[in-house]
């Protein structure tokens, strides 16, 4: 996993270095010590309106809050990563505070193969909902996932199975997740629904050039007793 830890944070870097070196030119202008450039404006416009500024966006992970909250969702990115690099890989890695989501995923499935010696395209992942406890020793194999929630259903703690929302509450967060690799021929999953996971609640995005979605991350089977 340290490969994806510093891919994390190299692209954590860039955005960073963006938000700091526009916020020192904006302090400089007001001096007169620079030219107020239109990207500056824009960046001073954003803020006054409480929007992420354009020139922040352009490096930054998807995200559709205001700025204090993007503010602080990007301070508790930062907080992980940091944490993640002078103590070592958390026993629980928390899912939405990725920058390139599918990286993560991927270097699970890679760890799993070098380990068994199991070509990587023969793996997929089973999801196992686990209960609501705190773990503090890392998975065996694969890798114990949080920071999901549902939204238009829930997860029946009771009854360990997707079920109806509650009247009233929009979203509901999911307990923690394995993630287990496995060869596709021994995935034999219950009665469930694929619940596509995104990384923002707007639900579409475009391709990227590595091929992946900017929004979409990946369909996580939740056993239910209701038909899809």
């Amino acid at each position: 996993m340290n490969t994806v830890l510093v891919q994390e944070m190299v692209r954590f870097n860039r955005l960073s270095e963006v938000v700091q070196t526009s916020l020192v030119n904006i302090q400089k202008a007001v001096k007169g010590l620079v030219v107020m450039s239109s990207e500056l404006e824009g960046v001073v416009s954003s803020m006054l309106k409480g929007k992420v500024p354009a020139m922040w966006a352009k490096k930054s992970y998807p995200s559709l809050k205001p700025l204090g909250s993007y503010v602080n969702d990007l301070l508790t990115r930062l907080k992980f990563l940091q944490s993640w690099c002078d103590t070592g890989a958390p026993p629980v890695f928390w899912l939405s505070g990725f920058y390139f989501t599918q990286a993560f995923l991927t270097g699970v499935q890679q760890n799993f193969a070098r380990k068994y010696k199991i070509p990587i395209d023969l793996l997929s992942f089973e999801f196992v909902i686990l209960d609501d406890k705190e773990y503090t020793s890392p998975a065996t194999d694969g890798a114990y996932i949080n920071g999901l929630y549902l939204e238009g259903a829930r997860w029946d703690r009771d009854m360990c199975l997707l079920a109806e929302q509650s009247p009233k509450v929009l979203h509901d967060k999911v307990p923690v997740i394995l993630l287990q690799p496995k060869k596709r021929e021994d995935i034999q999953p219950p009665p469930s629904y694929e619940a596509p996971l995104y990384k923002t609640s707007e639900r579409r995005g475009v391709l990227a050039t590595t091929g992946h979605s900017s929004n979409y991350v990946i369909a996580i089977k939740l056993p239910t007793d209701k038909p899809p």
